[in-house]
């Protein structure tokens, strides 16, 4: 007869976990009063576990409806532990190829809580090529891939993440306020592409796109560095064009369907 296993139970965690899975089936977000009602849990059990997920970072909240919204932290770490590989096993033949028209170092990354990461790279074809260490951060603000993806959020996630941005001046590039790195995003989404014009650091720039999963968010970007006297303003209509044929079929091989 088989041992029964112990029952080793943690209610404020099976408590947190339902709070999340009821949240992501409200992309609105839910108050207080509402969750407490839907799953039945007291008011107080409630307020102390929806505080402790916002302090985590998988929270946040609207100040002005009050309600509590899943953030991109949890997607960020079940894509990282499950969906990693199939990203990269989609996304570096193209890297690849692209690579090869290009000559420039094409780059992977991915969406993380403030800051984007960086994954994975098919390297340059020229004797001086960029390179990245996986796990590295980049800024939304004044990065190209950052740009490109957060253009393409849903408006609510990407102002929530804008008002937590410190906008760090790095040279006389970069952009600095909120209002014009709204007007900045507007150029993205009507171009499809963005651009770090020497933002964050002085003689380097980058074009990247947006990489969309079945869902239609960007989860992804791909994106190229090199010397201003090689990626001037002159080239960058042709490699963002470029980019954003790739970075599509990708975001194809991943399920999303534009139509």
């Amino acid at each position: 007869m088989k041992e029964s296993l112990p029952n080793y139970k943690v209610p404020n965690l099976e408590r947190g976990l339902e709070i999340m899975e009821l949240l992501a089936d409200c992309p609105l977000g839910l108050s207080i009063q509402e969750i407490k009602n839907r799953l039945k849990l007291s008011q107080t059990t409630v307020f102390r576990i929806t505080q402790s997920l916002l302090q985590l970072g998988y929270l946040g909240r609207n100040e002005e409806s009050k309600h509590f919204f899943l953030t991109r932290k949890m997607l960020t770490v079940g894509f990282r532990s499950i969906n990693e590989h199939d990203l990269l096993g989609t996304a570096l033949p193209k890297m690849r190829k692209l690579r090869d028209e290009v000559k420039e170092t094409v780059f992977l990354g991915i969406m993380g809580e403030n800051e984007g990461i960086f994954i994975e790279q098919a390297l340059g074809t020229f004797p001086f090529k960029f390179m990245l260490t996986p796990g590295n951060r980049f800024p939304y603000y004044c990065s190209a891939p950052g740009k490109a993806m957060l253009a393409f959020l849903p408006e609510k996630e990407m102002l929530s993440i804008i008002d937590n941005i410190s906008f760090e001046r790095f040279n006389k590039n970069t952009i600095t306020s909120k209002n014009k790195f709204l007007k900045e995003l507007k150029d993205v989404q009507e171009k499809g592409y963005a651009l770090d014009r020497e933002e964050q650091l002085q003689g380097v720039v980058c074009v990247g796109a947006p990489i969309f999963d079945y869902l239609g968010l960007p989860t992804a970007s791909i994106w190229t560095s090199g010397p201003v006297e090689r990626l001037n303003e002159n080239v960058w209509d042709k490699k963002g064009e470029l980019l954003k044929e790739y970075a599509a079929q990708i975001s194809k091989d991943l399920g999303f369907n534009q139509n």
